[in-house]
């Protein structure tokens, strides 16, 4: 008995032993797993060339090699859109010198010129005077506030990146949420007033201190991707994250005259078994999630507005601008005439998709307006409001500034071509040499020259002077170091990478071989393929990045519309809209991420509300595109400009 009871715990011991090794193994696979994947991708693919050597299958292989270091994300998108730069001109499909000229096209100088007036606009904290101004004429109803925060992140995310309007939003929906739980708390509180057993089973407010442990601060670079802010999270063991500084923007403090950057900072509760005391309510809980949710969504249909309001808008624009240099059809304003009224019918229904799944259908007692029956939590929260629209004080000159280049540079593009009237460029002698891109860098550039402090010619008012004090007389608006903060450089070379693959597809004749695969769908109506190829990105954009998503399929989809005589823009223009659909899971987008990292909802919420988002954004693009989309595209003709395109790719 005694040598039995002796060998048991050696065997236990043995076991442990061979568990920790195997684990120990399992854990030095998955940390060099990018490693692998960057070599065993491209050797495992190499036969396709050797065996079909042809400029067809060194593109395939060069197309594929870089779709799967952007779908696994084994090295830095940016850095995967380098492969076709050294593998095209080794494969001899194109000379380094074309694929090269890819690179940087006319829409790169257009995200140049937003990106400095976003960057003033972020600089100078407009975007936070226009949003508190929204939400105090919205009141503290919370179906009033979600419409409110909704109008005001579509507005902003217009113009500026889903990412940059989300991290923007988010502190303040956050800091009304605050005061949404805590007023309610300070409610009971006076109710209650002299019991201690309420008082010591108080539930714990979001912003308020009870005698909590340490809270652990994070600071992280302001241009985390999505996989970084998952990872961060998830490395954590819980999705409690609480942003309590401006992500994006510059602190308040000053050294020399110059704005420092301020870079994120994360609050991770310790205990996750707080989390469940964070509300006073269910329904407390309800409205935080629904707040928080859709700051994503309106993110994203404010997005689809503009041209220039997402990178997937902007790579197809020049895609299309490359591969048909003769179809004078999209630009700024035909694309904001087909997707203002989309983004407006997706608003409303999206607002009444989350304000039936969250607060329900009492819309009467969440959205009315009227003072007599606004509660004591309403009334703080919007005195909370107004104190923080106070401390920014008047509207300083930078701001005025920034503000009318704003306004200009939008009336600039809508004039240049309206297409009903001879625009601006008409003036000009020479045709087709001024694009939106002209307009928006001359106007960033002038960014760089006006200085920031008022110019005084008389006696100065006693509040202006203590405002230009705290800046440099010869500073400007923006300086090149708020630009490189706020420049997407990676999405430049991303978008770039898209280019040189478009551009070697249709150079070695890839393109036109996989069109001719499509001629199986031509049995089904033009109306059938477009669903059916929306469904699909659909289903792949939630799982690959919307940049990668829609440089794969652009090429292909070409291919295949000119293959089956559908006019290009009838399919290329909902499949690019439905890309930007990626709602439903944390790793779909950066502004998920962010949302997410709040701590509000969790990602069985965000599936369950993505996917009505999901169906709502599809059914709207489809009649869109079938109704007023065709009137101004002129979508139910195959166009002279496609079938030239499509004649000089089979040559």
């Amino acid at each position: 008995m005694k040598i039995g009871i002796s060998e048991e715990p050696e065997k236990n011991m043995k076991e442990k032993k061979g568990t920790r090794r195997s684990m120990a193994v399992t854990k030095e696979i998955l940390r060099s797993r990018n490693l692998l994947l960057v070599v065993l991708i491209p050797l495992l693919l190499l036969p396709l060339p050797l065996i079909y050597p042809s400029s067809e299958a060194s593109c395939a292989y060069v197309l594929v090699v870089t779709a799967l270091y952007w779908v696994s994300e084994a090295v830095p998108l940016g850095a995967a859109a380098l492969v076709p730069a050294f593998l095209y001109p080794l494969f001899g499909v194109m000379k380094s010198s074309e694929v090269a000229a890819e690179y940087f096209k006319n829409t790169t100088l257009l995200l140049m010129g937003v990106i400095c007036v976003a960057a003033s606009v972020e600089k100078w904290n407009l975007h936070k005077r226009i949003a508190l101004r929204m939400v105090m004429m919205a009141g503290a109803k919370p179906g009033m506030l979600l419409l409110c925060f909704m109008c005001c992140t579509t507005v902003l995310s217009m113009w500026l990146s889903n990412t940059s309007s989300t991290a923007m939003v988010m502190p303040i929906v956050e800091a009304v949420l605050q005061e949404l739980v805590n007023a309610e708390e300070e409610c009971e509180a006076i109710t209650a007033a002299g019991s201690t057993a309420a008082e010591e089973n108080k539930p714990i407010g979001l912003g308020e201190k009870h005698g909590q442990p340490s809270l652990e601060l994070i600071f992280i670079n302001e241009d985390a991707s999505t996989t970084d802010l998952s990872s961060l999270v998830h490395s954590k063991g819980m999705n409690g994250v609480h942003m309590i500084a401006n992500p994006i923007g510059t602190m308040n403090s000053t050294s020399n005259g110059q704005h420092l950057p301020q870079a994120q900072i994360l609050v991770l509760p310790p205990e996750p078994s707080e989390l469940s005391s964070r509300y006073q309510s269910r329904h407390d809980h309800m409205v935080c999630k629904c707040l928080s949710l859709s700051i994503s969504y309106a993110a994203t249909i404010g997005g689809l507005t503009t041209i220039i309001g997402t990178s997937t808008s902007l790579i197809f624009l020049e895609h299309f601008n490359n591969q048909y240099p003769k179809a004078e059809v999209v630009n700024f304003g035909t694309w904001f005439l087909f997707s203002f009224p989309i983004s407006l019918i997706m608003l409303v229904l999206t607002w009444f998709w989350l304000h039936w799944l969250f607060l329900g259908c009492n819309f009467k007692e969440t959205c009315s307006v009227s003072k007599k029956k606004k509660t004591k939590r309403e009334e703080m929260s919007e005195r909370r409001i107004q104190q923080e629209y106070k401390k920014l004080g008047n509207v300083s000159y930078p701001e005025m500034v920034t503000g009318f280049f704003f306004i200009l540079m939008t009336l600039l593009w809508f004039t240049r071509e309206p297409g009903f009237v001879p625009g601006w460029s008409s003036f000009f002698e020479k045709k087709g040499y001024r694009t939106d891109a002209t307009v928006s860098v001359f106007l960033g550039f002038l960014l760089f020259l006006i200085p920031a402090k008022k110019p005084c010619f008389g006696k100065r008012k006693k509040g202006d002077g203590e405002k230009s004090a705290e800046i440099n007389p010869l500073e400007p608006i923006i300086t090149w170091k708020d630009f490189q903060k706020t420049m997407p450089w990676e999405i430049v070379v991303l978008v770039g990478g898209g280019y040189a693959l478009a551009a070697g597809c249709k150079t070695s004749g890839l393109s036109t071989w996989i069109g001719r695969q499509m001629l199986s769908l031509s049995s089904l109506p033009s109306w059938a393929v477009t669903l059916l190829a929306c469904i699909l990105v659909s289903i792949v954009t939630e799982f690959v990045s919307n940049p990668a998503t829609i440089t794969i399929f652009l090429p292909i989809l070409c291919s295949m519309s000119e293959t089956l005589l559908i006019n290009p823009l009838y399919t290329l223009i909902p499949v690019t809209m439905c890309i930007s659909f990626a709602v439903m899971l944390p790793v779909g987008n950066p502004p998920n991420a962010i949302v997410f990292s709040y701590g509000h909802c969790q990602i069985k919420d965000m599936v369950k509300a993505g996917l009505g988002v999901n169906l709502i954004g599809l059914a709207v693009v489809m009649v869109a595109i079938n109704t007023w989309g065709i009137r101004l595209f002129q979508l139910n003709t195959f166009p002279e400009w496609a079938a030239v395109s499509n004649i000089t790719s089979q040559t």
